[in-house]
């Protein structure tokens, strides 16, 4: 896209897009790959499942490496009064109730009993949640963002990521949309000032180095 080629040259010229990397302590969250979510019927679904096939990816690497996984789910009482706004901005989010099978994680990366389940009402993981302090708490400094969606959930988190101070990471592969043009603009923007956009591949290297030079 013409765009994307004219304003990468702006930004670089400008001092954009450098990488942060990795610190010492990272952990992944994967946000919401809820069945809502993964199911292209749903209002708020689409074909995501390269991307949960990537999450799985990253979720076994770091259970093997024994870092943190968060899980994060979205889901409002029958009143929708802890829903705001956003659900009359959205109404789709209205399939989002809580005890249902449509807020439970994917079952294809099913959370284990030791990994927690964020429960979020809006966009970004931190917002009117604990995870700032379980973060601090297991000594978190990096976050892997996988889930959906790019233009949406990822985005918000990313950007509250940085402004909790965390270096953050958003596998491109593993992150997604319900359309290209959206995912494709967020995926550059973050890249631009709030994260690394990186391959799982490239994820999944560091943590491999990271584990033989434990060994060594």
């Amino acid at each position: 896209m013409d765009w994307i080629d004219d304003t990468e040259e702006l930004y670089a010229n400008r001092e954009f897009a450098s990488s942060v990397g990795f610190g010492e302590r990272p952990a992944l969250v994967v946000v919401d790959l809820i069945e809502a979510f993964t199911d292209p019927s749903s209002n708020l679904g689409s074909d995501v499942d390269d991307v949960v096939a990537q999450a799985a990816r990253l979720l076994t690497a770091f259970r093997e490496a024994d870092l943190p996984r968060y899980f994060t789910t979205v889901a409002y009482e029958e009143s929708y009064g802890d829903a705001g706004v956003f659900v009359e901005k959205v109404p789709a989010l209205r399939e989002l109730r809580l005890g249902t099978d449509r807020v439970a994680v994917d079952e294809r990366i099913e959370p284990r009993d030791d990994e927690r389940v964020v429960l979020k009402k809006y966009a970004s993981a931190f917002f009117g949640t604990d995870l700032a302090t379980e973060l601090t708490t297991d000594r978190v400094d990096t976050l892997v963002l996988a889930g959906v969606t790019t233009s949406g959930c990822i985005r918000a988190t990313a950007v509250d990521s940085l402004q909790h101070g965390y270096r953050t990471i958003v596998p491109a592969d593993a992150v997604g949309d319900r359309a290209e043009g959206p995912h494709r603009a967020n995926l550059f923007d973050i890249d631009a000032k709030y994260g690394d956009v990186v391959e799982t591949d490239a994820v999944l290297e560091e943590l491999d180095r990271r584990e033989t030079t434990t060994d060594e």
